[in-house]
């Protein structure tokens, strides 16, 4: 399995050549560095710990410091480890940029959902409001009768959704693909969303999903040519789909 960190910018919309439009997540990826390497004849197991945003010494403590000049570099605000076998060509030390994958890769982004703080039923499990014709009714968002459960009745059941704590949990997004990376300006654009708020810590790794890796589309490119000219070639390749079709 191959694994990165990054932190979530935000969404965003990219076109392909022929005009599809694709909505995406941007994920800023800065490098991270390999601070141990855990094998089985010293651990028991194969794993890398990655490292993730550089933390000022004086504010580390000296076991946090320690552990970072063993692999050449500064303290780790975010320390991750992940399942080696995928890359275990990687020393101590060493950085791992966006370009561990490529366009076309599939993905699982995992990372912390938003949090709600401390939500009523209708909020966290999306349920009914009680009636509010006349005035009779003093039970409007509350929860309602709750121990009506035929010969169980005056016991509340497992799992009956009550008010509590919403979101703030680790959540994946599985089969997501990769639509472009970029490791100069360390960005990775992932179609669809991703868990969590913006500037919010992500892993991104392979899928557990059989398939792998997808044919992925060609973006429209801004560097050479203006907008003009691309929008021109895009009605073009769109004209050409419809006079073929009517043919």
């Amino acid at each position: 399995m191959k694994a990165i960190l990054g932190r979530k910018l935000g969404m965003t919309q990219v076109f392909t050549v022929d005009g599809t439009l694709v909505p995406v997540t941007v994920i800023e990826v800065k490098p991270n560095v390999v601070l141990q390497k855990k094998t089985n004849e010293t651990d028991g197991y194969e794993a890398i710990q990655l490292g993730y945003e550089d933390v000022k010494e004086q504010r580390a403590n000296k076991p946090a410091i320690g552990h970072a000049k063993k692999a050449g570099t500064a303290p780790k605000h975010y320390i991750k480890e992940v399942k080696a076998d995928e890359m275990l060509g990687y020393e101590v030390g060493a950085e791992i940029k966006a370009d561990l994958f490529k366009a076309g890769d599939i993905v699982d982004v995992q990372g912390t959902s938003k949090g709600h703080g401390y939500t009523g039923t209708i909020k966290r499990y999306n349920a009914h409001r009680g009636p509010e014709s006349h005035g009779g009714s003093k039970n409007v968002r509350h929860i309602g009768s709750l121990a009506t459960t035929g010969r169980n009745n005056g016991r509340i059941e497992k799992n009956t959704p009550m008010p509590g704590q919403y979101g703030n949990v680790t959540r994946t997004m599985q089969n997501l693909s990769v639509i472009k990376v970029n490791a100069e300006e360390g960005y990775i654009l992932v179609k669809g969303n991703v868990p969590g708020p913006k500037k919010g810590l992500l892993l991104i790794h392979t899928t557990v999903k059989p398939v792998k890796e997808f044919n992925a589309p060609e973006l429209i490119s801004y560097a050479n040519t203006s907008v003009e000219e691309e929008l021109e070639k895009v009605t073009e390749t769109i004209d050409a789909e419809i006079a073929e079709a009517q043919a």
